[in-house]
């Protein structure tokens, strides 16, 4: 591969001229020939066993270029991106100059490159002060989780319903006076309170007894996730056929034997302590991390190209495909029941994706700003732990995971370090 030349032609696009010497693109043509040759057939030869000559003057001397050109052109231009110290982001147009055995391929692109980007002070960044300490209030809290968790229903027929309970109802929603999808159900177990339906719904069950039939009126907000039902009034009739409340269990020691390995509540008492602190300690860091990235990303000051969001937005989609898939959810089914389109979830990670594409320009950044070179050793140690996390021999793992790759791992990690040995909790 060589680049001919270089030129940016606007913001963060640059068009290249790259050429492939005839010697790799004729390499490239043979390699086609013997991979295809197989499913070929020529008059006058059996299936698979014409020469190559014979094959390009029947179909015609260019048969093999196109899928040359395009096992050669990707890293053709990753290499000429790389020879220019240019970031490539997309490629956005392809234009063949020369393509033939004894020139060689030539060819121009227009690419989307990384932007410059100016940032803000780093060291110094306030983000909100947390502590992970216990009080008496989150263990009595604690505490009586595991009363309600461990209690039992028991029917209730002496008085109307309240929040809290546990009602048993028959319901349908009409919206214009039709019924809606989803909107009717029958024997529909309800907590009161807890707010699983559209706002005003539970709250209007509240001073209804069991056997009554009445109507709820409630407002659909205007941002509600089914899109159809969005900003709509809706009237649902109810049937209520029972009602339960919750009978809770005493917090003695004869509950705590039945839940835990703990033989008292004092003793129960102390681990939860040390539980929930470790459990607030783990939260405190996640939102701490959390600041830290809006802030850095508030700091970067560019014209991020739309392709770079566009990767980020797919990428968050795949990996909550993934935790969906999980729980045996096909995406799919999940925008239809949702009464989303795709492009309704595309916007709803955009903002996560842009703070996540100006953080990760401004690690770079910074890790430049602070002149981060990874050693030997640290590369080597970095090679060691991910073989030793995934189980995998570490000569494996050299060939599975380039050494650049782990140099940018470090060079981000180091300057993340530097961000976060400078905040300031206020």
């Amino acid at each position: 591969m060589s680049l001919k030349s270089a030129n940016k032609i606007s913001t963060n696009e640059y068009e290249l001229e790259v050429s492939i010497s005839a010697d790799i693109f004729n390499k490239e043509i043979d390699k086609i020939y013997r991979r295809d040759i197989k499913k070929i057939t020529v008059p006058g030869f059996r299936k698979g066993k014409a020469p190559k000559a014979f094959i390009e003057k029947y179909y015609g001397e260019g048969v093999f270029y196109e899928d040359a050109i395009k096992n050669l052109y990707p890293k053709a231009i990753e290499d000429a991106a790389a020879e220019a110290s240019l970031d490539l982001v997309d490629v956005t147009k392809f234009d063949i100059i020369t393509s033939n055995k004894n020139e060689g391929l030539a060819f121009k692109v227009i690419v989307v490159v990384e932007p410059e980007i100016e940032l803000g002070n780093y060291k110094g960044i306030e983000i909100d002060k947390m502590s992970s300490e216990v009080t008496q209030e989150d263990i009595d809290s604690e505490l009586q989780d595991i009363r309600v968790r461990n209690g039992r229903l028991v029917n209730v027929d002496s008085r109307s319903a309240q929040l809290g309970d546990a009602v048993t109802i028959d319901f349908e929603g009409l919206i214009d006076g039709k019924s809606f999808d989803g909107g009717t159900a029958k024997n529909f177990s309800l907590e009161l309170g807890k707010n699983q339906f559209v706002k005003g719904f539970e709250s209007q069950i509240v001073g209804h007894n069991v056997n009554d039939d009445f109507e709820i009126n409630v407002a659909f907000p205007e941002d509600y996730h089914v899109k159809p039902y969005a900003g709509k009034d809706a009237v649902f009739k109810i049937h209520l056929h029972e009602i339960k409340e919750r009978e809770l269990p005493d917090l003695d020691d004869e509950l705590i034997k039945d839940i835990s390995e703990f033989d008292t509540i004092d003793e129960y008492k102390k681990d939860l302590e040390k539980t929930l602190e470790e459990r607030k300690k783990n939260e405190n860091e996640a939102k701490k991390s959390e600041q830290i990235a809006e802030k850095i990303s508030s700091l970067v000051k560019a014209e991020i190209p739309e392709a770079m969001i566009k990767q980020k937005i797919d990428e968050l989609i795949k990996d909550f495909s993934g935790q969906l898939q999980r729980q045996g959810i096909r995406i799919e089914d999940y925008i239809r029941l949702m009464g989303m389109s795709v492009e309704d979830l595309q916007k709803q990670f955009r903002p996560q994706a842009e703070v996540q594409v100006k953080l990760n320009l401004a690690i770079k950044k910074i890790a430049e700003n602070e002149k981060i070179s990874p050693t030997d050793e640290e590369i080597e140690a970095e090679y060691k732990k991910i073989a030793e996390d995934y189980k995998i021999e570490l000569d494996k793992i050299k060939s599975l995971v380039p050494k650049e790759s782990v140099k940018k791992d470090i060079k981000r990690k180091k300057a993340m370090e530097i961000v976060e040995n400078n905040v300031v909790e206020v």
